[in-house]
């Protein structure tokens, strides 16, 4: 009988760590220079609008730490599973006041959960990683990502054969975003982001080994563009609380569409292309 997943995380107890981080305005102003912003979306003193925390305490591994698929073979919060796969899934972020840019700020991250499930392609593990972000002594940021590992191939996915990148998705709210990533992008993101997955820069890995028809598009790529919506339509509403879920991958030269409605207190946000109307979903409550 094979080994579940949960045996393997049963003595699994990491410990938290702190990290420190003068967040420089650098990181912002390169991202909104991928963004194709016309100025910083941020400067020195400046808030750091919502998720582009993920710019900043970052860990640049060793070339001998990554294993071969780019990702980390050993880490603090790397579940010890065999033939480990990862995919990120969501999370959710509580803003008590918003980090500022150029202030010394401290990360504490921690092991918040573990949930072995049962999906369509075999046994799944759920790590949810925790991380309070401090400035001046007090907690400003509060979030919680989701990420699912399984062991070995598994049963893969339904993916397109090929890409189109002709077809263009229908818009459906008045907030609306389009953007189609190309490899610059990726690869620019990626160098932002420390990220060296492979599915974001090698085609043949991509297509042979995970089984893609090309490129795919960064998860927290997604999540920005749909948290963008907010900074470009209602630039003077306060993020309070957001969730995201990434529900299917999109791939290099697609047609994206981050689409948007809002009310008072709230707003609902996803990313479609022609042939998914959900890639990815977002909620937004507002102060």
């Amino acid at each position: 009988m094979p080994v579940s997943l949960a045996s393997h995380v049963e003595s699994w107890h990491p410990e938290p760590v702190t990290d420190e981080d003068a967040l420089s305005p650098g990181p912002a102003a390169a991202l909104s220079a991928v963004l194709d912003l016309p100025e910083a979306a941020a400067r020195h003193g400046d808030p750091l609008p919502p998720l582009w925390q993920w710019l900043y305490f970052l860990h640049w591994a060793p070339q001998q730490a990554l294993g071969p698929d780019g990702h980390l073979s050993d880490g603090r919060f790397l579940p010890p599973v065999p033939e480990r796969r990862r995919m990120f899934a969501g999370g959710r972020s509580e803003i008590i006041q918003p980090l500022r840019l150029g202030e010394p700020a401290r990360r504490v991250s921690s092991l918040a959960a573990v949930t072995p499930k049962q999906g369509r392609s075999g046994e799944l593990l759920f790590v949810t990683e925790r991380q309070e972000f401090r400035q001046h002594g007090h907690t400003c940021l509060v979030e919680e990502q989701d990420i699912v590992y399984r062991s070995g191939e598994g049963s893969a996915p339904s993916h397109p054969a090929t890409v189109d990148d002709t077809a263009v998705p229908t818009p459906e709210g008045p907030w609306q975003l389009r953007l189609q990533p190309d490899e610059r992008l990726l690869f620019r993101f990626s160098a932002l982001t420390a990220n060296a997955h492979r599915i974001h820069y090698d085609t043949p890995y991509c297509r042979d080994v995970e089984g893609y028809p090309g490129l795919v598009v960064h998860g927290p790529l997604l999540a920005l563009l749909m948290l963008d919506l907010i900074r470009r339509n209602a630039p003077e509403r306060q993020v309070r609380s957001l969730s995201y879920r990434l529900h299917r991958p999109a791939f290099v030269g697609e047609h994206l569409l981050a689409d948007g409605t809002s009310s008072d207190s709230e707003a609902r946000l996803h990313i479609a292309t022609h042939r998914e109307p959900r890639h990815a979903t977002a909620e937004v409550a507002f102060r």
